[in-house]
């Protein structure tokens, strides 16, 4: 196997990820279905140093085309192949994969990307952690629609609390049982985008709504300050 020298494996990026403030951060991504494993991946390519994966289920027919899981992963646990795939795209990232539901005993780190299917578990994960970690990512995605919300201040955290609601009020069904892969793309990108910008102390958007249908994009600004990560 080749040596990757790792000054060229970041050459590319060097400008828009800054190295020194990814170094110190443990990154969690909660739900490895449609967007949480585009994250993932994103995540290991630009080089976060620790990485944690946590998701109960297993990769199923169903998740093929929609997910990008490879036939030999068919009953797998999701995080394990999509360890396995974070692992062979950088294998200078130290990945934890854990096949379980979140739960309030685990060690979250200071960043978390929820990629989870319904409103009663981001509700439940976000009240265990929201004053615990420095930046908060939730991608949600319905067919053709996708919104991608962050918290990391007082004001977005504030406003990403009003954007939950009761189950009962929500749609009955998982959320991603209309979804393809090219959304599941794109939304992982926004939520990419927004990290970037953070770790950069770039202002970040609260709350991004894309209609991929219509091309229509909608976004809303808590705070033009310039975070302190």
């Amino acid at each position: 196997m080749a040596t990757v020298d790792q000054a060229d494996r970041y050459s590319r990026q060097q400008d828009l990820i800054p190295a020194d403030r990814l170094a110190p951060l443990t990154v969690t991504v909660i739900g490895v279905g449609a967007g949480g494993r585009q994250v993932a991946r994103m995540l290991a390519c630009i080089g976060v140093p620790r990485l944690q994966l946590i998701d109960p289920d297993v990769v199923e027919p169903v998740n093929l085309c929609s997910q990008a899981y490879p036939e030999f992963d068919l009953g797998s646990p999701k995080v394990k192949a999509t360890a396995e795939e974070c692992r062979r795209l950088n294998n200078g990232v130290v990945v934890t994969a854990r096949r379980q539901r979140f739960a309030l005993n685990l060690d979250i780190g200071d960043v978390v990307f929820c990629c989870v299917d319904s409103i009663r578990d981001r509700t439940f994960i976000w009240n265990c952690v929201k004053d615990k970690v420095l930046f908060w990512a939730d991608g949600r995605m319905s067919a053709d629609v996708l919104r991608v919300l962050t918290a990391h201040d007082a004001a977005s955290r504030e406003h990403y609390s009003g954007t939950l609601f009761p189950p009962e009020q929500a749609f009955h069904g998982s959320c991603t049982s209309r979804s393809t892969i090219y959304g599941a793309d794109v939304a992982a990108g926004l939520m990419m985008a927004q990290f970037s910008k953070w770790l950069r102390g770039l202002p970040v958007e609260a709350d991004v709504q894309l209609n991929l249908l219509t091309m229509e994009l909608t976004v809303k600004e808590t705070s033009r300050d310039r975070n302190n990560c």
